[in-house]
């Protein structure tokens, strides 16, 4: 029984550990050293029901927030995201979460329009054109996406790319191995495409 427990409790950590790796490398993905004052900070909505923003928007919306770098010359948050899932758009839950709630003064841009990442990415282009740097921030499978996305549609714009801070260890480390393996499998499905 000890033996079982023991195996059990170290499977357990390998697929935690498996998790934080996946999303580590993720946060990594398809990113550059570009350089620059000035950077454009792109927060991807998730699918949002009510009148507040949801738990997981709310997290997108910090992880945002840490990402804008303090000594840039000039940054812009850019939250994206449509009425999906409600009456509200997911760009405009977010922007009062980042305002009323987190105390955010900079300059926001809502860009609420789109219904999928892909949208997303093409909306928000116009919004990017001035910036030396460019992060998008969601989870780290999913901004990766956006980042391919990017890539896809504007590919001198991708060339801006640079890290986010979605990515912490330890941060939702429960959830890390679940949203790896959705990330994972979505990716998959978009290649075959």
């Amino acid at each position: 029984m000890r033996k079982r427990t023991r195996l059990s409790a170290i499977g357990l950590v390998l697929v935690l550990l498996w998790g934080e790796w996946e999303n580590w490398r993720a946060s990594r993905r398809l990113v550059g050293a570009a350089t620059g004052g000035s950077e454009a900070v792109v927060v991807l909505g998730y699918r949002n029901a009510g009148t507040r923003a949801n738990l997981m928007n709310r997290w997108r919306v910090r992880a945002g927030l840490r990402s804008i770098d303090p000594n840039a010359l000039s940054s812009r948050l850019v939250l994206c995201g449509g009425a999906c899932a409600g009456l509200h758009t997911e760009a405009a839950l977010m922007a009062h979460y980042a305002t009323e709630i987190c105390g955010y003064r900079g300059e926001l841009v809502l860009e609420d329009q789109s219904r999928t990442t892909w949208e997303n990415i093409g909306f928000t282009i116009p919004q990017l054109k001035d910036f030396d740097r460019i992060k998008i921030v969601s989870l780290p499978l999913h901004a990766a996406k956006g980042r391919r996305y990017l890539a896809q549609q504007s590919p001198e714009l991708a060339s801006r790319l640079v890290r986010g801070a979605e990515y912490r260890f330890g941060e939702w480390m429960a959830a890390k191995p679940l949203v790896a393996v959705h990330g994972l499998w979505q990716d998959a499905r978009d290649r075959v495409r």
